[in-house]
């Protein structure tokens, strides 16, 4: 009896505590209150307004740069974008253009007209190219190069593992190529 008489009168006894699985008093009353209950059911204010009006068209988005015809893309977005990444490298006489016309690599001869990024500068002493084989950015394309007035001679594979091609890899892998010759910077 001695050990009954320890709690105190706030404490409640084993014998009145909830079942298992039941809800506590406080959670009760606070579900069957009708102000509970309805902050659950339906929110009030501006956010409940917009979820039960019809939903708004969304607006739609210019295509992207890369989706534009590529004769379009590469002039009006590729070339200049291209340029002025040169000019930040130092190179302020640089000459780029879109032509088609067939491979211009030494022992090459198939023919076949393709869509060409063409750079020159120093005079025309350094040029590179940028072959596209078919009129589309993600399509193969091939690069080559000749220094000091010479016929290119070797043809690589440009931009092969990119699965996604947009404007600015191209930029960049442009610049990368050319920097491995070692024509924007020297190590």
């Amino acid at each position: 009896m001695a050990d009954e008489k320890m709690a105190d009168d706030k404490t409640p006894s084993a014998e009145s505590a909830p079942a298992e699985g039941t809800p506590a008093p406080a959670e009760k009353s606070a579900a069957s209150t009708p102000k509970a209950a309805g902050a659950k059911a339906a929110p009030k204010g501006p956010k409940a307004e917009a979820g039960a009006a019809p939903k708004a068209a969304k607006k739609e988005k210019p295509p992207a740069l890369e989706d534009k015809p590529f004769t379009e893309f590469i002039e009006q977005h590729f070339i200049p974008s291209l340029k002025t990444a040169l000019k930040e490298k130092g190179i302020d006489d640089i000459q780029l253009t879109l032509d088609q016309q067939p491979l211009g690599v030494f022992g090459v001869s198939d023919g076949e007209s393709y869509w060409h990024v063409k750079g020159k500068w120093q005079g025309g002493d350094r040029q590179f190219n940028i072959a596209f084989t078919k009129d589309d950015i993600s399509s193969p394309k091939l690069f080559y190069f000749a220094d000091k007035g010479s016929q290119p001679s070797t043809i690589e594979q440009f931009m092969g593992d990119e699965r996604r091609i947009n404007l600015d890899l191209l930029v960049l892998f442009t610049l990368r190529r050319l920097n491995g010759q070692k024509w924007l910077a020297r190590n």
